[in-house]
Order: C-alpha cells, then sequence, then structure tokens
C-alpha cells in the first residue's frame, strides 16, 4: 500500500509535497519493523535447530553404547559416523525453517487478498498458473531425491574405498604395488558418481528455468485476463506496480515451498535411516549374572556348539586351542558380547579385559592407562615397572603425558600391548581376560609380563585371571588349563594331569615339543632374574628407540607446544583479515574450463537485460491510462503490450536455464579434474606423510571437501552470478530514472563493503573453528565403536558419554557464535535495503514533477527488492569463500611432493631377479631429513636361496631394513643391489612387483577374496586354488557358499587374524618371486598355524632367498644365517650353530627364549 500512495502522490500534482515526504518515512519505519521482527524470529529457529542436531548426536552416541553385535554388523563405523554428520545435520537444516509450512501459505493467502482488492476476479488466473506450478516442482523433487538416494550410495562405496586404501596403504598397497588396482576402483565409482551428478545438473537447471517463467507466467496471465476481461479495465501505475510488489512477494514463499518440501523428504530419508539405527537390537543384558550365591561361573554358550565351565576366585586359567577354535570368542562370551541360543553365564565381580589387538585412545599415556580412575602415584609407577614401561617413558618427550596419537600411531605394536595390559592392572577388577597379551612383545618381555604381573608371583596374584595364549612356556605355571578345539572345550584341568592324561593337549605339546624346562629353572635361580631384569629395561630403552620416538613425537604431541599454541591464539586474529587467494578461484574456474564459465555469465548479463526491458516496457504500459484516459484503449494495442511483455518474460527464463545448464556441466567438470588429481597424487605420496599424517584428515578431503565442490560450491556459484547481476541492474536502472540516486548510491555502497569485509572474515573463521571442534566428536565416536568390546568390559559407558556431550558443547559454542554473527549482518544489511528505499520515495517526491508516475512504482518497487537481495549476495560471497577452501584444501594434497616415479625408462628384464642374490653396500638411511640415521652404514652380501634370519631388539632397525628394500624410505646414503642391479636406478612398481612380502599385520580389503589375492585379476582360477592348499585355507574356502567369491568384510573383520595371516601367505605365494620377506609373520598366529606356515614357506620358497624378521627365535634357528642388528648395526652375521658358540649378543637372547645348544638340535 505504501507504493501506492507513493503513486497516486506523484500523480496527483496538487497534493502538498509534506504527504509525499510524510509516506516515505512510513515505509521506512515499517520495513525497519519488519526487520527487527524477523531477524527475532531466524535467531530462535537456528537455535532451535542446534538443540535438535546435538540431540540426535547424543542419541546416536548412546545407542552405539549398547548395539548388540549383529547389529553393530550391519552398519559400519563410517555409515554410523555419517549418521552423526549427516543425518542429524538434515534435522538442523529442517527445523531451521519448520514455520515456513505455515507462513508461506499464511503469505499466500494475504497477498492474494490484496490483489484481489486490486484486479479484482482475474487474479484467479495469476493464482491458477501458481498452483499449476505446484505439481511440476513436486515431480521434480521427487526426482530430485531419487537422484540424491543413487548418489549418496555411491559416495559411501567411494569412501568406505578410500578409508581402506587408506588404512591399507601402509602395509599392503605400497608393499606389493597394487595402488592402480585400487585407483581405477575408485575411478570406476566416481565415473558412476558424475553421472548421477550430471543427471542432477540437468534437473536443476530445468526446476531453475520453471521457477524462473513463474513470476513472469503469473503476471503475464493476470495482466491479460485483467485487460482482456472487459475495455474498461485500464491498468493503471498503482494497479501494476502494487500487484507486481505483491506477485514478488508471493514469489518467496511460492519458492521457498519446493526447497521445503525437498528437505523434509531428504530428513525423511535420515529419519528412517535414525530410526533403523536406534531401534535396532541392543545387546542382552542379562546373559551375564551376578549372583553372590556362586563365586565362579558357568558358561553355556553355544557359541559355536556348546561349552560348560566353572572357574574358581584367584586362579590363572589358560585357554589354547589352534586358530578359529573360539578362544577370542570364548572372552567375548564371558563379557556377553556374543549371541546367546541358550545357558548363562555367573560372575562375581567386576572385568578388566585386554583384547588381542590393543586399542589406544587419542589422550596421553597416563589417561590410557588410568582409564578413569583417579591417579595414585606409588600405585601407577609399580604397574609401569611390573609392565615394563619405565624405560619407554623415558624416551618419550613428555613422559607419562605424552599425547598419543590416533590408534596409538606413536607407539610400537608391543608397547601399546603392554599399555593395554597396564591399563588392565591398574583398573583394580576383579576377573581379568587376557587375549593373547604376550604374542605382540619379544619373548623376554613377555617372560618379565608374566612374571611381574600375570604370573603366580605378579601383581595380580589374587585375582581371577583368563589368560588366551600360544605360548606354551607358560602353561607349566598355571593352575588349569582348558583346551578349546572347534568350538568346544576338549579338556580341562592342570598342566601335569593334562600332560599325564595323552589327549589332544599332550598331543598340542609333542608337536610344539620344545618344552623349554630352563625357563622354570630360570626363574628360581636369583642370579640369572637380575641380570633378566637388567636385559628387559635395556632392551625396552631400545625398543622404543629411533624410529618410534620420532615417528610419533611430533610437535602436535607435546605438551610445551600445546601450551604455547594456547597462549599464541590471540595471533590469530591477524589471520582473520587474510582473504581467499584470487588464484584459488582462478584455479576453480579454470578446472571448469573458460569457454563454459565466459558464455555462462554472457548469458546471464543477457537474462538481466531482458529482464530491465521488461519492467520498463511494462511502465510504458501504464503510462497508456493517461494517455488514453477516457478513450478506448485498441485490442491491437493491446495485444501488442500483453505479447511483448510475456516475450521477455520467457526470454528471461530460457536465458537462466541455458546459463544453469553451462555452469552446472562446467562444476561437473571441475569435479571430476580436482577429484581424479587429489586421487593421484595421494596414492604416489611417499609413506612418511601417511606416517605423519592423521588418516582422518586426509579422508577428509575426499570426503568433506569433495563434497563441498560436488554440490556445495556449484549451486552457490550460479546463485551468486544472478543475484549480483540482478542488483547492479537495479542500481544501474534506478540511476537512470532518477539520476539523483547516484549521491546517495556512493555512500551507501561504501557502508555496504566496510560491513560485509567484516563480517565475511569473521563468519570464515568461525566456520573455520566450527569444524576444528567438529572432529573430535567424530574421532572420539570412531575411536569408541573400534574399543567398544573393552569400555563394555570395564563398564565405563557413561564416562564416555560425558566426554561425548562435553566435545559436542565445545562444537555447539562456536555454532551458536556463527548464528549470532549472521543476525548481525542481516540487521545492519536489511537497515541499508530500507534506506535504499526511503531515498528512491524521496527522490520520488523532489522530482514529482519531471518524472512519470510509472517510473516511481517501478523505481520503488525495484528497490524493495534490494533489500532482500543485498543481504543474499553477503551471505552467498561468504559461504562460497569458506567453500572455496576445499578447492585450495583439495589442490594442496594434490600438489604434495611423490615418491619416485612408478616406472621409469630403464626398466629390468622380464625375469630379473632371476638369481635373488641380495648386496647392502654401506647402507644408511633416516626416517626424514632432520631425524637421526635409523640404519647407520649397513654392509653385507646376501647369496641366492639363503635363508637369512634377522633378529634384535625392537627398534634396532629390523623393520627399517626391509622397508629400504622396497624403498618405502630412500637412502641417505649407500645403495643396494639385487642381482646387480642397483634397486634406485629403477621405478617403484618395477622393484615391488618382483619382491614378496609377508607383513606383520594381515590386511584385507573389503571385496571378495579373490580381489584380495589378485586385484589385478593376471591369474587362473586354478592357480588360486592351488596357492590356498598349499596355505592350508582351501577347505575352508571350499566350504562358503561363494568360494573365490566370498565377500570379505571391512578390514577383513569375518576371518579370524590367523585366517588373514594365511591369506597373506598365499598372496605372496601366488607372487613367485625370488626374494620373499616375513615380517615377524608369525606373531599373531598359535603354534600350529606357524608350523603350517613355515613348512609351507620352507618347501615353496626352497628356490628364493628369503629374509625373517622374527620375534621368536624358534623360527630362525634352521636359517642358514642370522643377521644380529642392533642400534642400526650389525652386530653378529653367522650361521645360528656358531653364534651359539660365540656366546654373544645371540646367544643371551637365545637362552631367554630358552633355547640351548641340546634344543637347537633338534630342529
Amino acid at each position: 500500500p505504501g507504493v501506492v500512495l507513493m503513486i497516486s502522490f506523484t500523480q496527483d500534482k496538487s497534493s502538498y509535497a509534506w504527504e509525499g515526504y510524510f509516506y516515505a518515512v512510513l515505509l521506512l519505519v515499517v520495513a525497519l519493523l519488519q526487520s527487527l521482527v524477523l531477524q527475532q524470529f531466524v535467531r530462535r529457529c537456528f537455535v532451535l535447530g542446534m538443540k535438535v542436531r546435538a540431540a540426535l548426536m547424543a542419541a546416536v552416541y548412546k545407542k552405539a553404547l549398547v548395539m548388540s553385535n549383529d547389529n553393530r554388523k550391519e552398519s559400519t563405523v563410517g555409515e554410523t559416523v555419517n549418521l552423526m554428520s549427516a543425518d542429524a545435520q538434515r534435522f538442523n537444516d529442517v527445523t531451521n525453517f519448520i514455520h515456513l509450512l505455515w507462513s508461506c501459505p499464511l503469505q499466500i493467502i494475504v497477498s492474494v487478498v490484496f490483489l484481489w482488492l486490486e484486479l479484482g476476479p482475474s487474479t484467479l488466473a495469476g493464482v491458477a498458473v501458481m498452483l499449476l506450478m505446484v505439481p511440476v516442482n513436486g515431480l521434480l523433487a521427487n526426482q530430485a531425491k531419487k537422484i540424491q538416494r543413487e548418489n549418496m550410495k555411491s559416495k559411501d562405496k567411494r569412501l568406505k574405498i578410500m578409508n581402506e586404501i587408506l588404512n591399507g596403504i601402509k602395509v599392503t598397497l605400497k608393499l606389493f604395488a597394487w595402488e592402480p588396482s585400487f585407483q581405477t576402483q575408485v575411478e570406476d565409482i566416481r565415473g558412476e558418481e558424475l553421472k548421477v551428478m550430471r543427471k542432477f545438473a540437468y534437473l536443476t537447471s530445468f526446476s531453475t528455468f520453471i521457477s524462473n517463467c513463474a513470476p513472469t507466467l503469473v503476471s503475464l496471465a493476470t495482466f491479460a485476463v485483467f485487460v482482456g476481461v472487459s475495455s474498461d479495465n485500464i491498468l493503471t501505475a498503482e494497479k501494476a506496480f502494487t500487484s507486481i510488489s505483491l506477485f514478488n512477494i508471493l514469489r518467496q514463499p511460492l519458492s521457498m515451498l519446493p526447497t521445503l518440501i525437498a528437505s523434509i523428504v531428504q530428513t525423511a530419508v535420515s529419519k528412517k535411516r535414525l530410526e533403523k539405527f536406534l531401534g535396532g537390537d541392543d545387546l542382552e543384558s542379562d546373559i551375564v549374572r551376578h549372583d553372590s550365591t556362586t563365586v565362579f561361573f558357568t558358561l553355556l554358550l553355544p557359541l559355536f556348539p556348546s561349552v560348560s565351565l566353572d572357574i574358581k576366585p584367584g586362579g590363572l586359567v589358560a585357554v589354547v586351542g589352534a586358530v578359529g577354535s573360539g578362544k577370542s570368542s570364548l572372552l567375548s562370551a564371558l563379557l556377553g558380547e556374543m549371541h546367546r541360543t541358550k545357558g548363562f553365564i555367573n560372575i562375581q565381580g567386576s572385568f578388566a579385559f585386554v583384547p588381542q589387538q590393543a586399542w589406544i585412545q587419542n589422550a596421553t599415556l597416563r589417561d590410557n592407562i588410568l582409564f578413569g580412575s583417579p591417579y595414585e602415584e606409588q600405585r601407577f609407577e609399580d604397574i609401569l615397572e611390573a609392565c615394563a614401561l619405565g624405560p619407554d617413558l623415558k624416551l618419550l618427550s613428555a613422559g607419562d603425558l605424552t599425547e598419543i596419537g590416533e590408534k596409538g600411531i606413536n607407539l610400537s605394536g608391543g608397547q601399546k600391548q603392554r599399555v593395554s595390559l597396564a591399563r588392565a592392572a591398574y583398573s583394580q577388577a576383579d576377573i581379568f581376560l587376557l587375549d593373547d597379551p604376550l604374542s605382540a612383545v619379544d619373548s623376554h618381555v613377555g617372560k618379565h609380563l608374566f612374571d611381574k604381573v600375570i604370573g603366580p608371583n605378579g601383581l595380580l596374584k589374587d585375582k581371577t585371571r583368563i589368560l588366551v595364549t600360544h605360548g606354551v612356556s607358560f602353561l607349566p605355571c598355571v593352575d588349569e588349563v582348558v583346551v578349546l578345539v572347534n568350538g568346544r572345550v576338549s579338556e580341562v584341568g592342570s598342566y601335569q594331569s593334562l600332560r599325564a592324561s595323552k589327549g589332544a593337549f599332550s598331543e598340542f605339546l609333542d608337536t610344539y615339543g620344545t618344552e623349554q624346562k630352563d625357563f622354570i629353572s630360570d626363574s628360581e635361580d636369583d642370579q640369572s632374574d637380575v641380570s633378566l631384569a637388567d636385559d628387559v629395561s635395556l632392551m625396552l630403552r631400545r625398543e622404543n628407540s629411533i624410529r618410534r620416538s620420532q615417528r610419533g613425537n611430533r610437535s602436535r604431541f607435546d605438551p610445551t607446544v600445546q601450551k604455547l599454541r594456547k597462549a599464541v591464539s590471540p595471533l590469530y586474529i591477524f589471520s582473520l583479515y587474510q582473504t581467499v587467494k584470487f588464484s584459488v578461484w582462478l584455479q576453480y574456474v579454470q578446472a571448469m574450463g573458460w569457454g563454459y564459465a565466459f558464455w555462462a555469465l554472457f548469458i546471464y548479463v543477457m537474462q538481466n537485460v531482458a529482464f530491465i526491458g521488461q519492467n520498463l516496457w511494462l511502465s510504458d504500459w501504464t503510462n497508456d491510462a493517461v494517455e488514453y484516459y477516457n478513450q478506448t484503449y485498441s485490442p491491437k494495442k493491446r495485444d501488442t503490450r500483453v505479447g511483448v511483455f510475456g516475450a521477455l518474460g520467457m526470454a528471461q527464463g530460457l536465458f537462466v536455464f541455458l546459463g544453469t545448464l553451462l555452469l552446472t556441466n562446467a562444476a561437473v567438470n571441475a569435479s571430476r579434474l580436482l577429484h581424479s588429481r587429489l586421487l593421484n597424487n595421494v596414492l604416489r605420496v611417499p609413506m612418511v606423510f601417511f606416517d605423519t599424517t592423521p588418516l582422518g584428515r586426509i579422508l577428509n578431503r575426499f570426503a568433506k571437501d569433495i563434497f563441498t565442490i560436488d554440490e556445495v560450491i556449484p549451486h552457490l556459484f550460479s546463485s551468486w552470478i544472478i543475484h549480483l547481476l540482478g542488483i547492479v541492474g537495479t542500481i544501474v536502472f534506478l540511476c537512470l530514472s532518477t539520476p539523483l540516486f547516484i549521491i546517495v548510491i556512493i555512500p551507501l555502497a561504501v557502508i555496504y563493503f566496510f560491513v560485509q569485509r567484516f563480517y565475511i572474515p569473521t563468519s570464515r573463521q568461525l566456520r573455520r573453528l566450527e569444524s576444528v571442534a567438529r572432529s573430535p566428536i567424530y574421532s572420539h565416536f570412531g575411536e569408541t565403536m573400534s574399543g567398544l568390546s573393552v569400555i563394555r568390559a570395564y563398564n565405563h559407558q557413561e564416562r564416555f558419554m560425558k566426554h561425548n556431550e562435553v566435545t559436542i558443547d565445545e562444537n555447539l559454542k562456536t555454532i551458536y557464535s556463527r548464528i549470532m554473527s549472521n543476525r548481525w549482518l542481516a540487521v545492519r544489511l536489511q537497515f541499508l535495503g530500507n534506506l535504499v528505499v526511503f531515498f528512491a520515495a524521496v527522490f520520488a517526491v523532489i522530482s514529482r514533477n519531471s518524472i512519470d508516475s510509472g517510473l516511481v512504482g517501478l523505481s520503488i518497487s525495484y528497490a524493495l527488492n534490494v533489500t532482500l537481495t543485498l543481504s543474499f549476495v553477503v551471505n552467498i560471497t561468504s559461504q562460497l569463500e569458506t567453500n572455496i577452501v576445499a578447492v585450495e584444501r583439495v589442490s594442496e594434497y594434490a600438489e604434495l611432493e611423490n615418491e619416485a616415479p612408478w616406472v621409469t625408462q630403464d626398466w629390468p628384464s622380464e625375469k630379473w631377479p632371476e638369481a635373488g642374490r641380495l648386496q647392502f653396500v654401506d647402507y644408511k638411511v633416516r626416517y626424514r631429513p632432520e631425524l637421526d640415521l635409523v640404519l647407520k652404514g649397513i654392509s653385507c652380501d646376501i647369496s641366492d636361496t639363503e635363508k637369512i634370519g634377522i633378529v634384535g631388539r625392537t627398534g634396532a632397525g629390523k623393520s627399517s631394513l626391509t622397508n629400504c628394500l622396497f624403498r618405502i624410505i630412500e637412502a641417505a646414503d649407500g645403495r643396494i643391489l639385487i642381482d646387480d642391479v642397483d634397486i634406485s636406478k629403477i621405478g617403484l612398481h618395477d622393484l615391488r612387483n618382483r619382491l614378496t612380502i609377508i607383513p606383520q599385520d594381515p590386511v584385507l580389503f573389503s571385496g571378495t577374496l579373490r580381489m584380495n589375492l589378485d586385484p589385478f585379476d593376471k591369474f587362473s582360477d586354478e592357480e588360486l586354488w592351488r596357492v590356498l592348499e598349499l596355505s592350508h585355507l582351501k577347505d575352508y574356502v571350499a566350504g562358503l557358499k561363494e568360494e573365490l567369491q566370498h565377500e570379505v568384510a571391512e578390514g577383513g573383520e569375518n576371518l579370524s587374524v590367523g585366517q588373514r595371516q594365511l591369506l597373506c601367505l598365499a598372496r605372496a605365494l601366488l607372487r613367485k618371486s625370488r626374494i620373499l620377506i616375513l615380517d615377524e609373520a608369525t606373531a599373531a598366529v598359535d603354534l600350529e598355524t606357524d608350523d603350517l606356515i613355515q613348512t609351507t614357506i620352507r618347501k615353496e620358497f626352497s628356490h628364493c632367498t628369503v629374509l625373517t624378521i622374527a620375534h621368536r627365535l624358534h623360527s630362525i634357528m634352521d636359517s642358514s644365517r642370522v643377521m644380529v642388528l642392533d642400534a642400526g648395526k650389525i652386530v653378529e652375521f653367522d650361521s645360528p650353530s656358531n653364534l651359539m658358540e660365540k656366546q654373544g649378543h645371540f646367544y643371551s637372547m637365545a637362552k631367554d627364549a630358552g633355547i640351548t645348544h641340546e634344543s637347537e638340535t633338534s630342529f
């Protein structure tokens, strides 16, 4: 109505000037009131959304803690994290706009009523057109939903593979030179994803076209009907511009509704996913009873068939059996983690649990051991001492306060296991479940741990202990031995009685018979005990030596640096004013393609020209009302007016359609290019990068940043261009119609510029802080999921929930600040917009004699439009600047320095290495340029088909030696020759394809068994079956429903550790190379499997050069020579028998392992 008053005022030349000014002020006041109320409303909505998200995240976390294992198998950790991140966010977004559900219809009704008053029944024509748009939009939204679903599927698939690639890159991909196979897998999935994105792009362009034509069609229909119904109806300026203002008001709720509906639909999908997750089965809480009547526990569990056991309190029970006989499952059952078909478990007291693969939290070493218990210095020291952690602490930069990275990255395997044991010992539980804690440590450390912690004289001597073990040497010291065969308890009894009974157990012992009597005599004889303690501390001092301590103690874990960081945070403010580099924008546009970008821009400019043209035509049309006052209006003229008006409107829609089409296509191009660059490069980065960068950070580039480039940036980019041009067009028009306006535009523009320069960096920084505060939530969640059994065993669910709440709260602080900063901006920008309207009105009053009423109406209704668009542009600019950072981050990783080329000009002959002769020539190596040497000048000559054992304390450089053979780390000096070829001269893949390694941790990928053995499909099925037979897996695989096509779960979860190890053996057998490296491949395997592996290797690799890095000296007593490493140098290198006679390093190690001259001959 304000507009109407202004127009009638300019038309009526007799009215007083004050009336005009009064109307102008009235417009301003109303607009200001509207702004303030609106901002208050928006703030409340956003805060509500934030609360909803927090509640959902907490619920998902809480559920994850009580989920049953069957339920856990259904969703991978990644999918569950997705529920927390993506799905909770959807709820947040929909809550922000939920009120539009009723306010949109209300706005529509009010506008229609006002239009009726202006134009009478012909309004219905416009409304009818609008209603027709609804089903069309609905159809489009449905299509979009389908496409979106497909897209999410490929995204999940791609991230799953990426996650596995990153997890396996250290151990498997690089060593086996398998990167190309996985790269093509990812590229294929990505191709599917881009196809779907293209479809989505066409769909969006079409729906943009429709929504852009809508206002034109609506006003066209209304005006055409209005003018056509009777010749009395003349379109006056008041009528036309009031209607256009009202139609513009209508436009917003109408364009918002489809978005809102789509958003609600997406949320409904998320709701289903959340319901499925939250409604899944919980662990049965009644499996484990805590009756005080019985003090032992009975376990009737159809683990496989059935198990019954009574264990007396205070006893030490050993559980032995072959791989896959259900030892770990037995412990899971005791913890109530298995699915029970019948029976029950009765337990008196609380649990402590040491899992087979140690679970370490990303916290300080002390927190890892205390695990939520209060710190008591003396007890803590005693436990560190007993678990042989004292010497390790001296090597860590901050002692027990050293921060440990994700998954315990800066600890060696043995240290992780000892920390895990220390945690159990500190917990003062009543029952200790120890799942093979001694396999990951060297034999003398194992002995120390048994004596000091687990054994009859250890710290835990009064507690009930159930020890799953592969080490025969400890069995004489336990109270009871439980023998499992295929999930049944075959025998229970003391070591002596079982030995006598000649059952399965004594066979088991006879096979692995070097019964180490001296182990027992040793501990009774004090003098050797003293030397042992020294030995342990010496060995541990080195254990952590060079590599691990340096790899781990990067500054990010160092508390002093942490403190510094906190102190420095005020300096952060300086970085606020750095804008995103212009080069990043250029990079993105370049990735899109210059041709695309130019044409898209040109078409958008044309669209704007059409828009202004249409409105000028309209203002000219309204002047007919004055001209033809009281005259008949010729139908021909009327038709021209209506026709041109419609044509210009349609042209706008068409231009927008073409522009959006070009832009979205360009964006898909950019996505393709940036992702393949990133993937290509990350797979070619040297290992050091993976050692020093948390995997989450790399994965985030593939997840969040690529998502941003795929979906967020293109959308923002196109709307940014459209709205920016819209504002420019409006201002140009205002200055043309009322030249006085230029005077005001300049100061307003300056204010506007400053407001946005102040706001954008702040908002960008707030977003950064928000994402920094977001990652701890997810990493804590991922950690919880992987350590679920431990947390449940210790009964610490409450504490972890509290921690989760704290991390979520930290995140909410930053979100709230961001919401408020947005409101701050909106209030200021709306004020500016309102001033534009005010001045447009005032100038209309001043120059009312020189200006026609059509233009007045036009300029005011334009000015009203600017308000909305202004705040829109700033918001979009800020979002674009925030999001374009993704391009920067992706290209940062796409430009990392690569390792040596995979294939070079001088490639070795097809048959190389024919003999398999190895020479090290004064070889030196360091992990990173700034660190000390790890191998300090190694020279040796290994002739073909020799079998070499490599031994040494942990950290002596054994694993570094294999890393050098594969050039995982490049030489600092010296060289390695294989069959007289210098390996540093050939391509990495040429080298790695010709060597074979059976790595320490068996890594499998999700996919078929076939793909895990032969990712390049080079071998026939017969060959695969042959190696499976040799690696003793044939019966197992043949018994599976899909045989070679059997799906392996993420990380090989559905195979036992021993089976995974055998699969790795099968991989090695397939490659048939002349040089085989065994990296402690027998650490996680029981004696039987160990025996299988050893025999196979002896037989199948007899013509090869074999290097074995051994933990257990038994396995290398039959080598042709043994290399003893110490602190990066070779100290002894001779045949085992000669070394035993020399009574040097090797002799002392053998003595600790309980090997003496006599027993050695039995090999």
